[in-house]
């Protein structure tokens, strides 16, 4: 093999860092947005936030810095006696009057409310007890073991070794409890509110709360004799719970409307669970039936380049600080324009979807039309990985309600005419259908199939169970109502 040194031309594609910088921005949500304009921000001096409330002011010694190096003007010794500054005292601190000015003054409270946990609930209750610090402590450990639901999650007699552990280690070896003294205390917490807190099961849960009841002991019996043979309500067997518990129908009937009354989880009600909030980056309206397509301008980040730092640029000052100050520029110019090309792509995008989607629009799931990538792609001549981008967590606020841009794109299923149907089309026909169905008679995935099928659309029954699993509703002998 021989050694030779040659020279070729090619052609080849790189990515710029403002290209770089562009296709990363193109693909963060509003939140991620606001984060990297406030760290760009925060890194580059010719980057400022316009504040619509107020107007720029021009800064009459300008010109005189504009004729002066930068350095001098940072490194001069001369300071004038009134700097001007930021912000006033008045913009960070509130005046308040004091006692020194009269009679006037108001205590400031802080009256911020937090969400209280069901454990703090239960201790305050507790605290309230007439209880012995012994009592007390099993107490607490007791709502220590609590779950999210309120239900007890150790034994009692985990309970009972736990406490003696606790006496043990204080020196109160004396005071040895036993495991009827922690079900004496149980029983005190679980008529506490809510009612039920600490039950050990579902069962003896609503149990308590039936005999909290102001009813009819009749009614309250029925009640009883239905959840103490449960196992034939959860298998929907009417029939042998008839027969065991020697009800009539309408007797059983009024026992499980009484159940359904009472709460199954006792701690739903101190669910500290943050709830999440979408903003929308597109708003669709109409108007004048004509459908707008606008970017929400109230997440549109609102930033521009420094014209005092952009004045100190000169053409032919090869200093450091000058060539800081025009690398800083361009950076500036270029995330400016980054940001500017990324709404653009956005709302060509959005606009496109609006169309092909105006069916939705108007009326609803039902009338979803199949949509792919590459059909949006090649309309707004974009590739199809930057429309991927541009449409993952961003959100548009319709008529019908707040969606994900991804909502939009969905597979398509064959008609008998030989047309197309989106999948979310007949995902929202599913739901209709078992809307629509007698709850004591619910459609089987067959049915529900065959229903379709009269309507155009020939699906098969494993695929109408796929679609009603994404839908998160049960089965048909699941959904059936016995009574």
């Amino acid at each position: 093999m021989k050694l030779s040194l040659g020279l070729k031309v090619s052609n080849s594609l790189s990515l710029t860092p403002q290209l770089q910088q562009a296709i990363r921005l193109l693909q963060l949500s509003n939140l991620e947005l606001e984060q990297e304009v406030q760290l760009q921000l925060d890194s580059n001096p010719l980057l400022e936030r316009i504040d619509e409330t107020t107007t720029v002011e021009t800064v009459p010694e300008q010109q005189e810095f504009e004729s002066q190096e930068l350095s001098e003007v940072i490194q001069s010794e001369f300071l004038p006696e009134d700097l001007p500054v930021d912000t006033q005292w008045d913009d960070i601190y509130t005046q308040q009057a004091t006692s020194l000015v009269g009679d006037d003054f108001e205590e400031r409270e802080d009256n911020r409310v937090g969400q209280t946990s069901l454990k703090e609930h239960i201790q305050e209750q507790v605290n309230l007890l007439k209880f012995s610090n012994v009592d007390k402590l099993i107490a607490f450990c007791i709502i220590d073991t609590l779950d999210e639901k309120g239900f007890l999650i150790d034994s009692l007699p985990e309970i009972t070794m736990t406490v003696n552990q606790l006496l043990y280690q204080v020196d109160m070896q004396d005071d040895e409890v036993e495991e009827d003294e922690v079900y004496v205390v149980l029983r005190h917490i679980q008529q506490l509110d809510p009612i039920g807190v600490g039950s050990r099961s579902l069962v003896e849960c609503l149990l308590i709360q039936l005999d909290h009841l102001t009813l009819s002991k009749a009614d309250k019996t029925h009640a009883e004799k239905i959840l103490a043979n449960h196992q034939y309500l959860i298998s929907h067997d009417l029939n042998k719970l008839i027969k065991t518990t020697g009800l009539t129908a309408d007797e059983l009937k009024k026992g499980l409307s009484l159940i359904k009354t009472l709460k199954p989880y006792p701690g739903s009600d101190f669910d500290t669970g943050e709830i999440e909030y979408q903003i929308p980056d597109v708003v669709i309206s109409r108007e004048n039936d004509v459908w707008n397509v606008k970017l929400n301008p109230d997440i549109l980040p609102k930033i521009r380049v420094n014209s005092f730092y952009a004045g100190l640029i000169k053409r032919a000052d090869q200093s450091a600080d000058n060539q800081y100050i025009k690398r800083q520029m361009l950076e500036a110019k270029n995330f400016i324009k980054s940001i500017d090309e990324r709404h653009k792509t956005l709302l060509k995008v959005a606009s496109c979807i609006a169309k092909h989607q105006r069916g939705f629009l108007e009326q609803g799931a039902e009338a979803m039309k199949p949509l792919v990538l590459r059909h949006v792609a090649d309309e707004v001549e974009l590739h199809e990985s930057t429309v991927s981008r541009v449409t993952t967590n961003k959100y548009v606020l319709t008529p019908q309600g707040l969606f994900e841009l991804k909502y939009f794109f969905s597979s398509h299923v064959g008609t008998a005419t030989g047309g197309e149907c989106s999948s979310t089309a007949i995902r929202a026909m599913i739901k209709k259908i078992i809307a629509s169905e007698n709850p004591c008679k619910p459609y089987s995935d067959n049915t529900i199939a065959k229903l379709l099928k009269d309507d155009g659309i020939d699906v098969a029954r494993r695929t109408v169970a796929k679609y009603r699993e994404a839908l998160h509703i049960a089965s048909s002998s699941d959904r059936k109502v016995i009574l």
